[in-house]
């Protein structure tokens, strides 16, 4: 932030003093409660919609003429009778270790913007699209490392053994730049991504409580789940190039993957219109499609639902 913004809108405003996690922030929950939430929602979210995750990874890292475009259900098919059914979650443990943690600054970073910056006016997309830019930018930082392990334990032939052996070779043999090769696309990706998903979520939940007010109480579960579903649908399909460029920035060198000369973003779609053609920046729109909008749909359930048990709890004493 510039040194003369508006106090208001000051990073230092945005997170807790150390001293105080477990003073109630916002909503009644202390700082402490948003990052559990955050890591509980991400944890579940990630580990039920796994296995499509990886059949958008290897849809995306294929280089043709070599690894020629293949639909949906032709990887379904090749992953589960080559690898059996748990070669679909092969790189799971990277996930968690970076899930966890990158939720709980996600989701402690947007309800602490969004509580900063909204001041009178909660109902303001603004507010929300801003908020969810500030979570992504920070909770990135700590998921694309482990994402690019992820990333390479997922593709075909990986020649990683596990998680502890990715880290020690692309450390060894490319250095640490390696894993944050992609962060600039994620950020670019994501920054829009989170900004269609939180302003079209928010949206969504107070058009369904306008429907039902009777039923669709802000504390329904199928109202979050509705909402969530919507907004991580339409995130995702809106954001899928760029999601192709990640996965192949990540993937480089690694299973016949192509080498990029730089992590220059407008580089690397160059290099797959070249190849692919127009069609190569939708690569894997499908799984991508099929794991978001299921994938928000548990995330903000999860999330409600631990948010809830913390007020009740919170409540109580």
């Amino acid at each position: 932030m510039a040194a003369d913004a508006p106090a208001k809108f000051r990073s230092s405003d945005l997170l807790p003093a150390a001293g105080d996690l477990g003073v109630v922030q916002h909503d009644g929950l202390r700082f402490w409660q948003f990052m559990v939430a955050g890591s509980v929602a991400g944890l579940v979210e990630h580990t039920a919609m796994f296995p499509v995750d990886t059949l958008k990874t290897r849809m995306q890292a294929g280089s043709p003429p070599c690894q020629p475009l293949v639909g949906l259900r032709q990887t379904l098919r090749a992953v589960v009778s080559a690898e059996g059914p748990l070669g679909l979650y092969r790189g799971v443990g990277a996930m968690g270790l970076g899930a966890g943690p990158a939720h709980a600054v996600y989701f402690s970073v947007y309800e602490l913007s969004k509580e900063s910056l909204s001041r009178e006016n909660p109902n303001n997309p603004a507010v929300h699209a801003a908020s969810g830019v500030l979570a992504t930018i920070a909770s990135d930082a700590v998921f694309t490392p482990m994402d690019t392990v992820k990333q390479r334990l997922q593709l075909k032939g990986s020649p990683y053994k596990g998680v502890v052996d990715c880290v020690s070779r692309v450390l060894t043999e490319e250095g640490i730049r390696a894993f944050y090769a992609s962060y600039k696309t994620t950020v670019i990706m994501n920054a829009p991504y989170t900004a269609v998903h939180f302003a079209t979520y928010e949206a969504a939940k107070r058009a369904l409580m306008e429907i039902s007010p009777e039923s669709a109480t802000d504390e329904r579960l199928v109202v979050h789940a509705t909402a969530g579903a919507a907004a991580g649908a339409l995130a995702a399909a809106v954001t899928t190039p760029l999601d192709v460029v990640k996965t192949q920035l990540q993937c480089q060198g690694v299973c016949g993957c192509d080498r990029f000369s730089s992590s220059s973003t407008s580089e690397v779609i160059r290099a797959i219109i070249r190849r692919d053609g127009y069609v190569g920046l939708m690569r894997g729109w499908k799984p991508r499609m099929l794991f978001h909008a299921p994938a928000a749909a548990i995330c903000w359930s999860t999330y409600e639902a631990t948010k809830s048990f913390f007020q009740k709890r919170n409540d109580q004493k």
